[in-house]
C-alpha cells in the first residue's frame, strides 16, 4: 500500500490502526491494520518505506485522517536471555497521531 492508498482508505474509515514498528538500527516501518490484516506502507517504487523517527512518521502522515497510532517495539531481552519464545513478544505503546508542538 502506498501513501495515496493509505490516505484514501483512512478517509473512508477502513483503517483500524497504524503501527509504527521500531527496527534495529533506528529504522521505523509503518503498517496499516485493516480487517485484521497488516498492510505495510511502500514508497513510490513499491519498496517498504523506511522512516527515521516518530516525528518523520507524523510528517509523512500529515494528510491522513487521524486513526489510532501505536509505537511497536520487539522485546529483545527475552531472546537475549535464552527464555522460551512466547506469542506476545512486542511492546505496543499508543502515541499521539499529531505532534504536540
Amino acid at each position: 500500500m502506498n501513501l495515496q492508498e493509505l490516505t484514501a482508505y483512512a478517509h473512508a474509515g477502513h483503517v483500524d490502526e497504524l503501527n509504527l514498528i521500531s527496527m534495529e538500527g533506528g529504522i521505523y516501518l509503518l503498517e496499516a491494520r485493516m480487517q485484521g490484516l497488516a498492510h505495510p506502507l511502500n514508497d513510490i517504487n513499491g519498496k517498504t518505506m523506511h522512516l527515521r523517527s516518530v516525528e518523520h512518521a507524523r510528517d509523512v502522515l500529515h494528510l491522513v485522517r487521524t486513526v489510532p497510532l501505536n509505537l511497536v517495539h520487539s522485546v529483545v531481552h527475552d531472546e537475549m536471555c535464552g527464555l522460551p519464545n512466547v506469542d506476545e513478544q512486542t511492546l505496543r505503546v499508543p502515541i499521539s497521531f499529531r505532534s504536540t508542538l
